[in-house]
């Protein structure tokens, strides 16, 4: 397997609960691309509970990143 974690990370991983109607995203980790182009690793901080989406979002996404989460 191919270790890549000198560079930083190309996508974020969140951890997605829906409550009250409205999305709550965390974020619970990273993902880096193989140099190859031919897969991925990540790293999860903690895994999540309750019923959770994951979803992986390029890093830099505004709309992830701020308020309310992507959509």
């Amino acid at each position: 397997m191919t270790t890549n974690t000198k560079s930083r990370p190309t996508h974020r991983i969140y951890a997605v609960t829906n409550s009250g109607g409205k999305k709550f995203w965390q974020p619970i980790g990273a993902l880096w691309a193989h140099a190859d182009g031919k897969g991925f690793n990540q790293r999860l901080e903690y895994l999540p509970l309750n019923d959770a989406e994951l979803v992986i979002r390029i890093v830099g996404d505004e709309q992830a990143e701020g308020k309310g989460g992507a959509r």
